[in-house]
């Protein structure tokens, strides 16, 4: 006998059950938001930057400090995982990797290139 009453979802073990490819697509979503927030700390330092010398100088000593070089490499992380994942899924729009062993490839691709760029980018930062 089917039954009509709401079924509890443990959004937790839902997610720890996703696959790699999932996981990825699911963050796309994440980091996408997370820029949109985001995304106002680096046009205030620019802004700062670009709007006299003083303020370029104020800008470097903010950036300077462990925080706010820490916000831009979370940052430039969440930027490279969206354009990567981004691609990914451009890429599957023309069929192009829609088979089960090329998306667990592809996502695997996506977190590996994102942890070296976010790597050396943070190298050059710090």
């Amino acid at each position: 006998m089917q039954s009509d009453r709401p079924v509890y979802l443990n959004i937790i073990n839902l997610a720890m059950a996703l696959p790699l490819a999932g996981i990825v697509s699911f963050a796309h979503r994440i980091t996408g938001i997370v820029l949109f927030f985001g995304i106002g700390f680096g046009l205030y330092a620019l802004q700062m930057a670009l709007s006299s010398p003083e303020g370029f100088a104020a800008a470097t000593a903010l950036l300077a400090e462990p925080l706010p070089k820490f916000i831009m490499l979370a940052l430039v992380f969440v930027l490279t995982l969206h354009i990567l994942a981004g691609i990914k899924h451009l890429l599957l729009d023309f069929h192009v990797g829609d088979s089960l062993t090329a998306a667990r490839l592809g996502a695997q691709i996506v977190v590996v290139l994102t942890v070296i760029v976010t790597a050396v980018l943070g190298a050059l930062l710090w």
